[in-house]
This record gives structure tokens, C-alpha cells and sequence, in this order.
């Protein structure tokens, strides 16, 4: 049976709380703007409906919101806001670190990790690779997606692998020389609903 661990690390560059965007804006006036939107462009039940069940796209590549990604090299300043000039809140400091994608703006990405710290990153920082966290101590590998099937290997908590297929509830992930299938709640960087083959 193998045995894998490897700890995630994070520095917080600065303590503060993010700003939100829309800070200086006035409720009262959003409130009237949007009841006039609402009374001048009425959405019928039916339009409700698509427009619930529609997933968020991002404006910039069109893709969906939020989505997983993973962090390309050993470090990456995490912005206040999507521009250089911003302050650096955040530096990830551990390739393949999973991140989930909340928003876009040109070449920046809003990412937040596991514990929800984050911020805007430049998109050349993140990779398409899938990565995951394993969130709880001595996790164990199972050779399929059975809980009867063989356990192959065990992680420990803050491991990190890389994401192959997933069923509705299990995920094939693999790290160093262990290889083998987890319950979707046992790691972090996959949607509960995703399927991959």
C-alpha cells in the first residue's frame, strides 16, 4: 500500500479584507435602477426559468463560472483587483495548487482556494491541469469506485493530486506512484455534480 502527503502552503502578503467593487455605490439608487429595469423589461416565467437553470459564463472566455483551475508555477501575487497597480493580498506558493475561477476581467481571474482566500491573478499564473486537495487525513485510494473494492493507497490531509475521471460521487486521482478512486467529498477542486471520462 502507498502512502502520499504533500502540504499545501500559503503567506498572506497583507491582512485586509477584499473591497468590494461596488463600495461607493448607494443602495437606494441601485434599488430605483433596478425596479425601473425590472418594470420597463418584465422577465416571463419561462424566461426565469432558462435563466435559472443557465449556467454563468465568463465574459472574457466565454467559459463556465466558477470553474476549477490549478496554479502553474511555485508563486502567484493574489491582487486586490485585476491590474498590477493593485495591492498583493494573497502569494499562493505551491505549484498545482487547485484554485476555483469566480470571475473574469480581461486578462485577470478572480481565484479563491479551499478556505475562500484569494484574489485577482493574471491568467498566464493559472493552468488548465486539474489538481485536487484531499480534505481529510488518511484517505484511502480504492482500486475502483466501490467501497467493498481494494484499498490501493492512502493520502493524507492537504495532499495534492491530480484529477482523472469522476462518476456523480467518485474520482480517480493520482499522485507520485499511487493511483486509485475517492469519494467526491474526500477532496476539493471538483463540482459536486462534475463527471469526467
Amino acid at each position: 500500500m502507498t502512502f502520499f502527503g504533500l502540504s499545501t502552503q500559503f503567506s498572506c502578503a497583507t491582512i485586509a479584507a477584499l473591497r468590494s467593487h461596488w463600495a461607493g455605490f448607494a443602495p437606494a439608487a441601485g434599488f430605483a435602477i433596478a425596479f425601473a429595469l425590472a418594470v420597463s423589461n418584465p422577465i416571463t416565467p419561462a424566461q426565469a426559468d432558462t435563466t435559472a437553470n443557465s449556467p454563468r459564463r465568463g465574459p472574457v472566455t466565454n467559459l463556465p463560472l466558477p470553474r476549477f483551475v490549478s496554479l502553474k508555477g511555485d508563486e502567484g501575487n493574489a491582487r486586490r483587483g485585476p491590474s498590477l497597480s493593485h495591492r498583493i493580498d494573497w502569494v499562493f506558493k505551491h505549484a498545482g495548487m487547485p484554485l476555483r475561477i469566480t470571475a473574469e476581467h480581461g486578462h485577470w481571474r478572480r481565484v479563491e482556494d479551499r478556505d475562500g482566500a484569494g484574489g485577482w491573478v493574471h491568467y498566464s499564473l493559472l493552468s488548465g491541469v486539474r489538481m485536487v486537495i484531499v480534505e481529510d487525513d488518511m484517505t484511502e485510494l480504492h482500486a475502483r469506485p466501490e467501497v467493498q473494492s481494494p484499498v490501493v493507497a492512502l493520502a493524507e490531509m492537504g495532499a495534492l493530486a491530480r484529477l482523472g475521471d469522476c462518476t456523480r460521487t467518485w474520482c480517480e486521482i493520482s499522485a507520485e506512484d499511487a493511483d486509485g478512486w475517492v469519494p467526491k467529498e474526500k477532496i476539493w477542486g471538483v463540482t459536486p455534480d462534475e463527471i469526467r471520462d
